[in-house]
């Protein structure tokens, strides 16, 4: 059998700190919390990270690298509406993961330079992804808008993926389940195209909401 090897001490406090931050709100867990969750010293927390902002630094690193392979869009084919349904699955389950980040938004941006620097370029490749996803709709004939028009629904496009889960948790701070907040954020994006979309297109859009959408 197989033995997993041990996982050093630094990637044990990231895997912690992300599941407390996650659960309870990165302002609402200290350094002292993390060590005790993981039963070590608050010194052996400060030998690897000096301080949370190097611990949260170290966590976006891994969500940054994360999110920008999954914005990447392919550009050997043009886009159906299944694949920017998947797209955007697979971009809210990355969120999800790393959920603290979007929940507490704006207080860890004006916290931290680095993280707003890097934040506001995964904002604009949001928006380019997006953008370039519809205007493949458009080449292929399954939507129809113009070019202002695909401006604006990219943008409210990256707006809702960017603060949904931040209305899901104010509308209901304990309630749901993961998969119901991820199937109703997805289709909420898809939404905001769904007016442009023409002929099979629009309803290949009505069949996949069936499946995410409870009656």
């Amino acid at each position: 059998m197989d033995i997993k090897p041990k996982r050093r001490t630094p990637e044990r406090i990231l895997e912690a700190s992300l599941r407390l931050f996650n659960d309870f709100g990165e302002p609402n867990v200290s350094t002292t919390v993390i060590a005790d969750d993981l039963n070590i010293s608050p010194g052996n927390l400060y030998y690897h990270f000096h301080n949370k902002d190097e611990i949260v630094e170290a966590i976006f690193t891994a969500f940054e690298r994360e999110i920008e392979g999954i914005l990447a869009v392919p550009s050997n084919r043009q886009a159906d509406v299944e694949d920017i349904w998947l797209f955007l699955h697979l971009l809210f389950e990355q969120i999800w993961k790393y959920r603290f980040f979007y929940r507490d938004l704006n207080d860890l941006l004006t916290r931290n330079r680095t993280l707003e620097i890097h934040f506001k370029k995964i904002l604009a490749h949001k928006i380019s992804t997006a953008t370039l996803l519809c205007e493949s709709l458009v080449a292929a004939g399954s939507m129809r808008a113009s070019a202002t028009e695909l401006r604006a629904v990219s943008t409210n496009m990256a707006v809702i993926a960017t603060y949904w889960l931040s209305f899901e948790y104010a509308r209901d701070p304990r309630g749901t389940t993961e998969n119901e907040r991820i199937g109703r954020g997805v289709y909420q994006v898809m939404a905001m195209i769904s007016p442009f979309l023409i002929n099979e297109a629009r309803a290949l859009l009505e069949r996949l909401s069936v499946a995410y959408l409870k009656p």
